[in-house]
Order: structure tokens, then sequence, then C-alpha cells
């Protein structure tokens, strides 16, 4: 039986009455798709033989095996089942690009190149669990699907895999997503979801719990415990992963590298700032995926704006222009880096004096980075530098050190956010992780995170001297903890306010 070409959605058995060509979003008041069977039988055949060569098992298969025993052991006895989601809609009958469940990519291994709508089970046995991969697979040229169905269809969207061929890639059992119906029909208390990967999945699931339950509340502690040990099994990066990150921040460099050409053409243009986004897209699609986050470039006192993703301002000569912006590789880790540039390519005093203030954090930040230390140590240590640098320009009614005090805090004016957050293969990694392994954890080796201190100064902020007014500064590294440290992997991007000078003026 056929899978159901009409929804992305839902992994269902297709109705025999059902058309092959139906959809819920096929434009059927404009459509000319020829409906003959004499068109039908001729384009169905004449086709040459495919081959489909199997491949190696990519480099990744082997950590993304581990990290699946790793999660089985957490779980012994219960399936598990890990939607990678269906694709999202924009407009209409347009949808965003599509990109898996970050879980899901983590426990297969499928990133850029994942079929929409995958599911992975893990089945418990009496020794762990056995891993199957279900999605759509190719569909023959004896059905219409290839040609007639613009929401799946090979003419339209491009060949999906073949069954053999995703094994051999991920070394991971596979089956065609119509089997997947037999394990919703064997839902019950022991199985496990990642309730967001999919909505059409998750209601499927919790109807069946119902019914198997025989009540009207639902239990999803269980899920809940699956969704923080995916997110925790993330804090420390594997050797895949470390590499992985070191490639996403080059890239980034080159995007960087980019903007900073192209500034004559951006200064010049009226909303110089998505052509600053442009530029760096474009690197971000030929070295990666695409970004891992809506680009942040805010120039002037946009860059005071925290998530300043409009990007419809210019450019001007005099400002500083705060580029916060990553990409995201085909592996869909992403770097997260921020520089603050001077547009006429010199810091004014003023400029400067902020910089080297925000450097100065980011600096006695990362000099504390070692095993063993609390995360939430990493951002007292550059609070402490924000603090006496307001104090000394006097811009607190207190001493440093009676604002660092939980209940003052007036430094906190001027940087509201945080200075780390974990990075892999969101920019925000591990969110569900619990506080006392995450905020008040305690550091290891092969962590990934940001130090992103920050001074910004509204355009209307009266409690600082005018010259300060629309200034916005943020540093961000990306940085690995080692066995007896730490490494900046972004120290190749200057940081220095002399470095970014030199760096400015050395491009032609």
């Amino acid at each position: 039986m056929a899978t159901n070409p009409a929804d992305q959605s839902a992994p269902a058995v297709l109705p025999e009455s059902a058309p092959e060509t139906e959809a819920p979003r096929a434009t059927s008041n404009r459509s000319t798709t020829p409906l003959s069977d004499t068109f039908k039988d001729f384009i169905s055949g004449g086709w040459a033989e495919r081959s489909d060569p199997l491949p190696a098992p990519r480099a990744q298969a082997a950590f993304a095996a581990a990290r699946r025993a790793a999660i089985s052991a957490l779980h012994p006895g219960l399936r598990i089942v890990i939607p990678a989601g269906s694709a999202k809609v924009r407009s209409n009958d347009t949808d965003y690009a599509y990109r898996p469940h970050s879980a899901f990519a983590h426990l297969t291994g499928w990133a850029a190149d994942a079929v929409a709508g995958s599911v992975l089970v893990l089945e418990p046995t009496a020794t762990g669990h056995e891993a199957t991969l279900y999605f759509r697979e190719a569909a023959g040229r004896d059905s219409d699907e290839f040609y007639a169905n613009p929401e799946i269809g090979e003419f339209w969207t491009g060949a999906r895999p073949s069954l053999a061929h995703v094994a051999a890639d991920l070394g991971l059992a596979t089956a065609n997503l119509d089997a997947f119906a037999d394990v919703l029909e064997a839902t019950d208390a022991t199985t496990l979801l990642l309730r967001d990967g999919d909505s059409s999945i998750t209601d499927q699931v919790d109807g069946r719990r119902l019914l198997a339950a025989d009540t009207e509340e639902l239990d999803n502690d269980g899920d809940a415990d699956l969704a923080r040990d995916l997110s925790e099994l993330r804090l420390v990066k594997d050797a895949w992963e470390i590499e992985q990150m070191r490639l996403a921040v080059n890239a980034t460099k080159q995007g960087f590298d980019d903007v900073i050409t192209d500034l004559p053409q951006i200064v010049a243009h009226e909303r110089g700032e998505r052509l600053v986004e442009g530029t760096f897209n474009r690197r971000a699609r030929a070295e990666g995926n695409t970004v891992g986050y809506d680009t942040i470039a805010a120039s002037g006192p946009h860059a005071c704006i925290l998530h300043w993703t409009r990007n419809d301002g210019p450019v001007v000569p005099g400002d500083l222009i705060l580029l916060d912006a990553g990409i995201e590789l085909d592996s869909l880790y992403t770097a997260d880096i921020t520089r603050t540039l001077p547009i006429s390519g010199t810091f004014t005093e003023v400029q400067r004096r902020v910089y080297e203030a925000v450097r100065e954090a980011a600096d006695a930040a990362f000099a504390i980075v070692r095993p063993g230390i609390r995360f939430r140590e990493i951002h007292a240590e550059a609070m402490r530098v924000i603090a006496a640098r307001t104090a000394d320009w006097g811009l607190l009614p207190v001493t440093a050190e009676e604002s660092l005090q939980p209940e003052h805090q007036y430094h906190r004016r001027y940087m509201v956010h945080g200075t780390s957050h974990h990075l892999g293969l969101d920019v925000h990694d591990c969110a569900q992780a619990r506080r006392d392994l995450y905020l008040d954890g305690v550091l290891e080796a092969g962590m990934v995170f940001t130090i992103e201190p920050g001074l910004y100064f509204q355009p209307d902020d009266l409690t600082v001297p005018g010259e300060y007014r629309g200034i916005g500064v943020r540093i961000e590294d990306n940085i690995l903890v080692t066995a007896s440290g730490a490494e900046n992997l972004s120290v190749g991007i200057p940081r220095t306010a002399d470095d970014v000078e030199a760096w400015l003026s050395a491009t032609p």
C-alpha cells in the first residue's frame, strides 16, 4: 500500500479509495496536470535504470550510534519515538526550508539532507533498544506521485533516497513510513515521545495513550524526562561535534570578511543593514546549510536593540555596526559570533573606551574557564568588569562593589542579558537541561558555549552623558572547554580595537 502523498505531517496509510495525487494544498483551480491514462502510461516509461550505489557510513554514524546507546541506557524497557518533524508552512502552499528537529539529527546523523516527516524509533529489547528509521522512500515510476504531487513529487522537490541507501549511509535500520502505523498502534504507557518533534504524531500518540489507559488525563512526565535527557546529552560534545564547531566558526569568519569587503556598497545603500545580512547569508549558503539564526546587522543606535533583526536601516560612517551572525553547516552545527565594527574604519575615543571595556570583560570571563568551575561564574566575572567600568565613568549611583550586590545591580541597566549560553546544533543549545546542570552546572571538557558581554547605551537614556547615547557594543566568542582550561575557537576573528581597525584597513 502506498504512503499518503497528501499529508506530510501524518504518517498514515493512504485509504484505497483516495486518488494518489490528492494533496491538501493542491491548487486544483489552476492545475493543468494531464490526467489521461495515455499520458500516465507515456510518462511512466522510457526512463533509464538508476544506479544507487550504497555509500560507506558517514563519519558521524558511529557517534550517533553512541548517542542512541546513551539514551537507551537512561530509558530501559521503554519505546522511544523521535520525530524529525514535518515541513512548516510559510504562506499558503509555500513551506519554509526544511530542517529536522535537532534531537533527531543528533541521534541519527541525518541533518540537512533528512527527509521531512521521518521518525526514529528505539524499540526496547532484552539488552537495550533496536533503532529503526522510518521515512517516505522514493516513489516508483508506476505511481503518479513523482510528477503529479507538487508537495513531495520527484519532479517538484527532487528524488528521495532508497531505504537501502539511507541504511548504509547512517548505519541504521530503515523502514518505509507506512510501517510506522504499526508503531502507533502499539503505543501505550511504555512509549516515550519527543513531543515537540511533530504535532500530528503527538496528537496521535496522546489519543492512543488515553484509550489504552481508559482515562481523560494524560501523564506526560516521561516525555518531559526524555526531552530533558536529549538536551543534556548535548552538553558535552564528542570529537566529531567539536570538529563541526571549528568548521562552523571558520566559515563564519569568511562571512565577516565578506561584509567588510562589501562595506563601500553597504554604506552607499539606504538600507545598508539589508546588504550586510545578504552578504553574510550568501556565504552561509555557499559554505553550509544556511545561517544558524536570523542575522543581527545593527548599525548605529540599532546596536542597542539586543535582537534587532529587521535590518532595514542605513550603515553610516562614524557609527558602529554590531554584527551578530553564525553559519550553520550541512551537519546543522552552528557558530554564534558577534563583532562590533567602526564603519569609518576607526573608533572614536568614546567608542574605543566602551569597546575595550567590553573586551576586558570578555577576556576576564575567558581567563577563568576550566573544568570544575560553575557555569554561572563566567557571567559573574564579566559583570565584575562591567560594574567597575560603568562606575569609573560615573554612571552608577553607588560603587561597583555595591552595585554587584544582588539587591542593587545598577550596572545591569546597560547589559541586561546573560554572558553565556551553550552552543551546538541549536544556537541556544541544551535549552531543556536542568538548571543544576546548566546555569549551576560544573564545566567539563568538551562543553562549547559563548562568552558575549556587551554595553548598550540607549539613545534616550538620560542616566548617561550624551556622548555615550546610541552606542551599542558586544563581543561574542565561541569557547571550548579543554582538559586543562579553554580554547577560544573564534580568536582568529579580530577582537581588540587595534586589530579590528587593522582588519578594516587591510580590506580593499
